[in-house]
């Protein structure tokens, strides 16, 4: 009896092995559909912006995406998403990917998989440049009557409410004109990734400073994110390393970055 039992079992067990190994991949999905669903906020040059006059997307990872797609032989369809709810529409399966300056964190990582990182940063200040040297540290922004803006819902809000304690946080939701308010006086300052400061100081030249980019006050990764395939993570993986490597991921920083 207990070797008729083992027998079954084992006959289960290769059953749902076969049946499981049957089973398209995520990879199998796309190139069938024809289509990559790609996940984005629209709202965080250079990575990614909405432009509502045009109802398209631009920025390094729209480049990125499209390049992608051509590889995959697919067409891209852009979903549009934002920080708030961006990890609950991934768990919904909106998208295949999600890309747009997206940072590797624990929470991501529990629900989906990372490709290989493209770019390793952290965060560091933007302020009025008049007022750059006040902030060159935590300690010298935690203080009352400093008032730091964050946009809701990413890893800037998590940073900012886990090291600032006694300065003043403003909610601003608009991550597009977010800049604008610390150039106006509304802000003192904003924390965030430092390709975004960058950025922000050569489109705010004379106004909006940089501190510190090359220094960040943390360590972070910027990655692609993906629906759970191991498939579709090797592919995604081989052609990020194909990329750098040949030189067309430098082309398409350079456009945006430089």
């Amino acid at each position: 009896m207990v070797r008729i039992l083992s027998c079954l079992t084992a006959v289960v067990v290769l059953v749902a092995t076969a049946a499981h190994a049957q089973q398209p991949s995520r990879l199998d999905e796309i190139t069938r559909r024809g289509t990559l669903r790609v996940g984005m906020t629209g709202d965080y040059l250079p990575f990614t912006y909405f432009d509502k006059a045009t109802s398209r997307f631009r920025g390094f990872d729209v480049d990125m995406a499209e390049a992608l797609g051509k590889v995959l032989g697919v067409k891209v369809e852009y979903v549009r998403t934002a920080w708030p709810q961006l990890s609950g529409d991934f768990e919904a399966d909106h998208f295949d990917i999600a890309m747009g300056g997206i940072s590797i964190t624990p929470e991501r990582q529990s629900k989906g998989m990372f490709s290989t990182p493209i770019m390793r940063e952290g965060k560091t200040p933007i302020a009025r440049c008049s007022d750059k040297g006040k902030y060159e540290t935590i300690a010298d922004i935690d203080k009352p009557g400093t008032r730091v803006i964050v946009n809701p819902g990413g890893t800037n809000e998590r940073f900012t409410r886990a090291n600032i304690k006694n300065a003043e946080i403003k909610i601003y939701t608009d991550n597009v004109t977010i800049f604008d308010e610390i150039a106006r006086g509304n802000a003192d300052l904003m924390m965030t990734d430092s390709s975004e400061t960058r950025y922000q100081q050569k489109l705010h030249a004379g106004v909006l400073c940089a501190v510190h980019p090359e220094r960040p006050f943390d360590f972070a990764e910027k990655a692609y994110w993906l629906q759970r395939d191991v498939a579709l993570k090797a592919f995604v993986d081989h052609w990020v390393q194909t990329a750098i490597k040949d030189g067309s991921f430098a082309r398409i920083y350079a456009d945006w970055f430089e």
